[in-house]
């Protein structure tokens, strides 16, 4: 867009810049125009504004264009202020407190530096736009200072250019205090701004900062050393001690902890890590001691792949910022128009004081509807948006992919590991008289320890800590479609389904009851006897997450429609369904049939989110509107996503439908601000209050109330750090 405000979404970050590389051999790029890159710092020879390092350095401190605008605003105030004085004395006083002719010198004196040298990044801008033809705010503050001072410095070295009937105590009035002021005022909207996009940035900042800079290497001899992050490399194996934090992507190979992953994942509880489990890089290790073997190091680890995907989806355009910019490729045309029509409409209708008035009105115009708020707008939402969504563990992998999350009407939710846990899991038991609970769990556990089917951890899950001390498994045979058998502690065994036992002769009239009851609910029982007797029958069933009826129930509160597509049968699909409270389910799907599913509801024109985490998903999830990937799923749901949602818990999906509908809304909010303050404030401008009231509104009152209003559309776009999204809410270790 045309907008040079619209850089404000430039608060972009990649992986941290390492230690010790040199910024003239960094690629820079600019902002607002991603296409222009150099080594090196330097300014974008389109719109003039600094560029930026695509690599963040979070040890960097201030932006150069902060300390610089701020040094040049500390100036423009030192002349500014006295400047104001000299100009407003004689309407406080009703005269020059000195001799007019020495005033306007003085005031002369006192405009300059601030008008050339505060001012100049201004010109330079302005100059840089109209040379690549891209018309921006700079363009309009430099027309409007520009000719402001230069009308004065013509009054003062040539007044007999002037008509007499312009003149005011015998001198020919100056606009130096108009310039000076509007230079001022537009230099600290810049450093607000600039501040402000500090803050937009807070959350990848934040993400950068979680990585430690060193971390303790073991070396092949068993010495340790201190290193530099940067110089891991897979394979390392690495000391973690308590309270520090994890460098690299892991596993661990000795001791036990607890990890607090809010920083990456969001998830609030810390997690217990043990032998073989993965740690990440950038969680903070609890009170235990890890040792850990370095999987993903630098840019391949799961923290930096979360840092590279915010800062590209932040630097993307919303779709609505299309209107914005179609306003925008006109708008300073328009506005450089008006501001001419309005000086001459004031020499027609009122020569005698057409061009004092006319120039103050032309000037006010240019000034006033700097397209800044415009182009702020939506950009600033967005950032704000996606980098709160980062912090909740919802990753969006574009804006547009965020905005259109907000129109989502229907919601097709895969059920294995979206809705449930994936994984089977121990639900109820009837234990046989003759038998005890702990005896019959110690004896199925010790029986399916030699079997790979999913079935046997809910065995011995259901064991717990009993699997420590677990009796000898002496012989072991799986039957295909039937169960299992063998013999524990001298005893034989069988555990399957009902035809299984009954092929033995057991009678199962005393579970019968029981295994109808499970079965209803979605549930598979499988029998066990010992010796021959019925022992025990066993309800598995895949869990339904926690969380999932309430996040079900506040979607639906939403408007949206939901329905369930799984590859499962239709009786447990149906029972989670019912459970949910999802009216709507398609059960026995291949992957194919998901994503034709989605397809035939996008035809009917809904606009349709589909969630899943497996491979089968991947079609559905690619055809959908917005695709959802539920995390710790597989690479190639999440590549197939436009949205993921970290360690897949189903309060992120209603956090992220909430987040992408208040992104969406503060966008419209901003919008129609920008357009609303402009279309009040050019009127104003041209001073069509002046036949009611006399007054016209001075160039500084429009330079104060442009740089209020950007600040204004940045401060609205900064309350999605707050707004409510339901669910919890995370708060990552500080970094």
């Amino acid at each position: 867009m045309s907008d040079c405000c619209h850089h404000s979404q430039s608060t972009h970050h990649a992986p941290v810049l390492p230690a010790g590389v040199n910024p003239a051999e960094t690629v820079y790029l600019c902002p607002m125009h991603l296409d222009v890159r150099q080594l090196g710092p330097g300014a974008c020879p389109k719109c003039g504004m600094a560029l930026e390092p695509e690599i963040a350095d979070i040890e960097a401190g201030e932006p150069h264009e902060l300390i610089d605008f701020r040094r040049r605003l500390m100036l423009a105030a030192l002349f500014t202020l006295p400047l104001f004085v000299l100009e407003m004395s004689a309407h406080w006083f009703g005269r020059h407190l000195i001799n007019p002719r020495i005033d306007q010198w003085l005031q002369w004196i006192l405009a300059t530096p601030v008008v050339c040298w505060s001012g100049l990044p201004f010109f330079e801008r302005a100059v840089a736009s109209l040379r690549h033809r891209a018309p921006n705010m700079f363009t309009l503050v430099a027309l409007g200072t520009g000719s402001a001072y230069l009308a004065g410095v013509a009054a003062l070295l040539v007044p007999a250019w002037f008509p007499a009937a312009l003149r005011v105590h015998g001198v020919v009035p100056v606009y130096f205090e108009a310039a000076a002021v509007i230079v001022t005022l537009v230099l600290l909207g810049q450093v607000m701004e600039l501040k402000a996009r500090q803050k937009t940035g807070r959350a990848l900042q934040a993400l950068l900062g979680l990585a430690p800079t060193h971390a303790r290497r073991i070396e092949p001899d068993g010495t340790e050393k201190d290193v530099a992050r940067v110089d891991l490399r897979v394979g390392d194996a690495i000391r973690v001690r308590p309270g520090e934090k994890i460098p690299v992507d892991a596993t661990v190979t000795r001791g036990d902890s607890y990890v607090d992953e809010a920083g990456v994942t969001g998830e609030p509880m810390p997690a217990a890590k043990s032998v073989g489990d993965t740690v990440f890089a950038g969680t903070l290790n609890g009170k235990g001691g890890l040792v850990v073997h370095a999987d993903k190091v630098g840019h391949d680890t799961l923290l930096a792949h979360i840092v590279q995907l915010v800062a590209t989806a932040q630097r993307s355009q919303p779709p609505l910022q299309r209107l914005a910019d179609r306003v925008s490729a006109w708008f300073v045309p328009a506005v450089a128009l008006t501001a001419l029509l309005t000086l001459a409409a004031w020499l027609w209708w009122a020569p005698a004081l057409g061009l004092q008035y006319g120039l103050i009105a032309a000037v006010s115009v240019l000034i006033i509807a700097c397209p800044c708020a415009l182009g702020l707008a939506a950009p600033m939402s967005t950032m704000v948006g996606i980098g709160r969504g980062a912090r909740l563990g919802v990753l969006v992998k574009n804006a547009a992919a965020l905005e259109k999350l907000a129109q989502v009407d229907t919601l097709v939710l895969d059920k294995t590991g979206t809705l449930t846990e994936g994984k089977p899991s121990l639900v109820a038991h009837q234990i046989q008289p003759g038998f005890s609970k702990d005896e019959i769990l110690r004896l199925a556990a010790a029986l399916e320890s030699g079997s790979e089917h999913p079935l046997a951890e809910a065995f011995m899950q259901a064991a717990g800590k009993a699997t420590d001390t677990l009796p000898m498994l002496q012989s072991f045979e799986a039957v295909a479609g039937r169960g299992v058998r063998g013999s524990v502690a001298g005893q034989s065994l069988t555990l399957g389904n009902a035809a299984f036992a009954k092929e033995q002769g057991i009678a199962l009239d005393a579970v019968a009851a029981f295994t109808e009851t499970h079965q209803s609910k979605g549930a598979s029982v499988v029998t066990m006897t010992v010796a021959g007797r019925l022992a025990a029958a066993f309800a598995i069933r895949d869990q339904i997450k926690q969380g999932a009826k309430e996040a079900v129930a506040t979607l639906q509160h939403a408007g949206i429609r939901l329905m369930m597509a799984t590859g499962d049968q239709n009786r447990p699909a149906r029972a989670v369904a019912e459970e949910l409270g999802i009216a709507q389910v398609h059960a026995g799907l291949l992957p194919t049939d998901k994503g034709t599913l989605v397809k035939r509801l996008m035809d009917e024109g809904a606009v349709v989110a589909m969630a899943g985490d497996g491979i089968n998903d991947a079609p559905a999830l690619a055809a959908a509107h917005v695709g959802i990937a539920m995390g710790g799923g597989t690479d190639i749901a999440v590549e197939s996503a436009a949205v993921t949602l970290l360690k897949g818990d189903i309060q992120r999906l209603v956090q992220a439908v909430l987040l992408a509908r208040a992104t969406r809304r503060n966008i419209r909010q901003n919008l129609f601000f920008a357009f609303a303050y402009n279309a009040a404030g050019i009127p104003l401008a041209a001073g069509a209050l002046y036949p009611l009231t006399g007054a016209l509104l001075a160039p500084e009152w429009a330079a104060l109330a442009m740089s209020l209003s950007s600040v204004s559309v940045i401060a609205n776009a900064l309350r999605l750090n707050n707004a409510r999204l339901g669910g919890k809410t995370p708060t990552p270790p500080s970094a």
